[in-house]
């Protein structure tokens, strides 16, 4: 079985960028969210408002989609390396 890179990087992608921005949105309802602030050492001018938000969107979406490329990449590479052949008599 082969993972397709670019369907993998895409849901990994979207599930990352949604994830911080929902998580910035709650952070801004309800409060606290100091290890959410964490992320402006990773993520250059994210912080804990609403341009945060779409910042942690988009950044999270690139990051997201290279690690989940790259993850199927790996995947595809090395199943396919231990396939056994079949001899046929």
């Amino acid at each position: 079985m082969k993972f397709s890179k670019k369907a993998f990087g895409l849901a990994l992608g979207i599930l990352w960028g949604v994830s911080i921005f929902l998580a910035t949105i709650c952070v801004m309802i309800i409060g606290g969210g100091n290890t959410l602030a964490l992320l402006q050492k990773f993520y250059f001018g994210y912080d804990i408002s609403f341009i945060g938000a779409i910042l942690g969107l988009i950044y999270g979406f690139v990051h997201g989609f290279i690690w989940g490329w790259l993850f199927a990449l790996l995947c595809n590479a090395f199943a396919g390396c231990c396939k056994k052949e079949e001899k046929t008599v």
